[in-house]
């Protein structure tokens, strides 16, 4: 009789984080967000434009923010469960405040999910109009007909408040394999424009702790020490352009009623990059329009 063949056994995680965190720093990692300085005089925060397909998560990730700087669960912009369709419809800015009633030195942009479909979702264009401060706050976003100079809601002259200064594209780790390769080139279009603009782009990767990785959905403190998340942080990587230390793996609040110390370290982490990167590009933008 033949041996029978071995079932190849899965890779093991590895035995030290690949990245070190310190996962008593929350309070820290808050203080420093909530009093950073722009040192700019024309800027009150740095605007963080958020886009990716739909149902990646992008408006709970604004929720969570905001959560966590309210020390309690929040709903600020719109989300709805096991959407097909983008719920998002107009171009709407949030600003984040904490406990309190303090302003954060950051705005975030939502704006329409990405989908296979030419005649559905955001229009690229449209998100490069946003890039460059063209897209009015409130502007309903129209896929087949991208806004142009003379539409009503077309900015001609942004300020520099107006333009983003961090472009983030947003990902679920679940699904990042089987993202349409539609979806994946109009990421690359928008990726390429904001690259010739000089703005920074960014990746969190979100529903870490869904059916991933069994060692992160049974202790998210783990997230570093586990090989599935590498590996779709590498892939990640791969198909939307960002080097590995511009990608950060977090978890959204969307069934919970309390807060957890581990996800609002990761948002936190993340988030302070994006805001980093973003006075990087405010400081270079100065420097070369003096």
């Amino acid at each position: 009789m033949g041996s029978r063949k071995s079932k190849p056994q899965p890779t093991p995680d590895f035995d030290t984080p690949w990245r070190d965190m310190d996962w008593n720093e929350k309070e820290d990692l808050e203080a420093e967000l909530t009093n950073i300085q722009l040192n700019h005089p024309e800027l009150r925060r740095v605007r963080i434009l958020l886009h990716g397909p739909v149902g990646a998560g992008k408006s709970c990730f604004i929720n969570s923010v905001q959560s966590v700087f309210q020390g309690e669960i929040k709903t600020k912009a719109f989300e709805q469960a096991n959407s097909k369709k983008s719920c998002t419809k107009t171009y709407k800015s949030y600003t984040i405040t904490n406990r309190n009633s303090v302003t954060l030195p950051f705005v975030f942009n939502d704006v329409m999910g990405l989908e296979t479909q030419d005649e559905e979702g955001i229009h690229p264009k449209d998100i490069v109009n946003a890039l460059q401060g063209h897209v009015e706050d409130g502007h309903k976003f129209n896929p087949v007909s991208p806004l142009s100079d003379g539409d009503q809601g077309f900015v001609r002259e942004p300020s520099l408040e107006d333009k983003v200064h961090c472009l983030v594209s947003v990902v679920p780790a679940s699904s990042i394999s089987r993202m349409d390769t539609g979806i994946i080139n109009k990421m690359e279009t928008v990726r390429k424009e904001a690259m010739n603009l000089g703005i920074p782009h960014m990746v969190v990767m979100t529903k870490v702790d869904d059916d991933v990785c069994p060692l992160v959905k049974k202790d998210l403190t783990q997230i570093y020490r586990s090989r599935k998340i590498k590996e779709k942080m590498l892939e990640s990587s791969h198909r939307l352009g960002p080097p590995m230390k511009c990608i950060f793996p977090v978890s959204n609040y969307h069934e919970e009623y309390n807060l957890n110390d581990t996800k609002d370290f990761l948002i936190l982490t993340a988030l302070l990059q994006i805001v980093k990167f973003a006075k990087d590009y405010i400081k270079e933008y100065h420097m070369t329009h003096e």
